[in-house]
């Protein structure tokens, strides 16, 4: 991603997909999968599932901090360093008393390049599929100010935070390859979570042949 600019054009093709619908429908499957597998972990059954929820979302939104944080970024997206949720997800974990994991994982973020723009595109639109989410929270007693603040909305808003920040990148001057990046890049992030959901299903699988 050496010349990616900011640019106010109209398509001429009306009926084309934005670079984000386009991303949405090649994805589709890769969103599906991760979000069956966060419903078959029941997170919201009880505050031990959410626990484990709650800490694969640390896991994720730590790894995500530096690219929220990258100066390119922040030119080419105005705000994104405030988007992070990483300080919400912490404090969800201190009110429920639970340890912050100490994890590794083996597969590296892009620290460059226009496949960052696909894992950001991931974790802002899972802010914006949070509000069933947080509804969900409140019946084990959790909400925006206990327990689940990382799932609460903008103060802006739900749908008009994540609206700007789909104009932002539908608006950068992306050429095809950097375009191939970004799709790929969305689909690791979905792969990384959905191996973050893999491990703690087979923990949990160990866990029960042993007790």
């Amino acid at each position: 991603m050496n010349e990616i600019t900011q640019v106010k054009t109209i398509d001429p093709a009306a009926d084309r997909l934005t670079r984000l619908a386009e991303l949405k429908q090649s994805t589709r499957s890769d969103h599906q999968s991760v979000d069956d597998m966060v419903m078959e972990m029941a997170p919201f059954a009880n505050r031990e599932n959410y626990a484990r929820f709650l800490r694969l979302q640390y896991i994720f939104h730590s790894a995500m901090y530096p690219l929220y944080l990258a100066d390119d970024l922040n030119q080419l997206m105005p705000g994104l360093a405030d988007r992070s949720r990483q300080d919400a997800v912490l404090m969800d974990l201190a009110d429920l008393g639970c340890d912050v994991p100490d994890h590794r994982s083996r597969h590296a973020l892009p620290q460059t390049g226009a496949a960052r723009i696909g894992w950001l595109y991931v974790c802002e639109g899972s802010s914006l599929g949070a509000a069933f989410l947080l509804k969900a929270a409140a019946g084990i007693g959790l909400s925006a100010d206990f327990g689940a603040s990382h799932l609460a909305a903008h103060s802006d808003g739900r749908g008009r935070h994540w609206r700007e920040f789909v104009d932002q990148v539908n608006g950068l001057a992306l050429g095809a390859k950097e375009d191939e990046a970004l799709r790929e890049g969305a689909c690791a992030a979905f792969e990384f979570f959905r191996n973050l959901l893999i491990a703690d299903a087979a923990n949990m699988a160990k866990l029960e042949s042993q007790g």
